[in-house]
């Protein structure tokens, strides 16, 4: 899991190339309207899912990215996985410390009923995580395209594939505040139910159902 920077619409050339007569800006200067890409791949059926979200790059967007992707699975497909297991980089919105993103993930587990474990990737070492892969490919793909409108952007992107396979692509508006931290007390409850590796205690945390433990 991971998100990508920033995506802004509008005549930009972003630095691509395409064949005509395509005049774009090439300077980003004045744009209002701005996306989140924070994509979900799930390495054992190479199947992709993107949501681009308007507002900000939260714990809570990441944490309702991966509730929407779970949602989006079949009973079957749910029953057959016994961990749900993250490998993200170990940004300000989803570190072993953030209490709201820790939170929202003791909620998602009583929510699924399944083990949630995060694996962090420590400091500059981000990109061997296998989705950055995919971002590439999506840069690849819309390279020279001027990504003007929200239904431009939202194409390109589902028109792209990743071993043969075309992502699910969605959009979010929903509103999301910055800084939502948790009080010592109510964290105190969260590290309770955190089952942090000894030897990696903010790289590797494990989370059981309560019904579980």
């Amino acid at each position: 899991m991971d998100c990508k920077a920033t995506v802004k619409l509008g005549a930009f050339s972003r630095n691509g190339k395409t064949r005509g007569d395509y005049k774009a800006s090439d300077h980003d200067f004045g744009s209002t309207e701005h996306y989140i890409p924070c994509g979900i791949l799930d390495e054992d059926t190479a199947q992709l899912h993107v949501t681009f979200g308007s507002s900000s790059k939260t714990s809570d967007f990441l944490v309702d990215t991966l509730t929407a992707w779970w949602q989006g699975l079949s009973v079957k497909e749910q029953r057959a996985i016994e961990r749900v297991q993250l490998k993200m980089d170990n940004g300000p919105e989803s570190s072993g410390v953030r209490t709201q993103f820790l939170h929202r993930r003791v909620q998602l587990v009583e929510t699924i009923g399944k083990p949630i474990q995060l694996l962090s990737y420590p400091p500059y070492h981000s990109k061997y995580n296998p989705i950055e892969r995919c971002w590439g490919i999506l840069e690849l793909h819309w390279n020279g395209t001027q990504l003007r409108t929200v239904d431009t952007m939202l194409e390109w992107a589902h028109s792209m594939t990743w071993k043969g396979i075309k992502p699910v692509v969605e959009l979010s508006r929903k509103l999301y505040a910055k800084g939502v931290t948790l009080s010592k007390p109510a964290m105190q409850a969260v590290e309770a139910r955190l089952v942090r590796n000894p030897l990696l205690p903010k790289w590797d945390i494990l989370i059981h159902p309560a019904r579980a433990t």
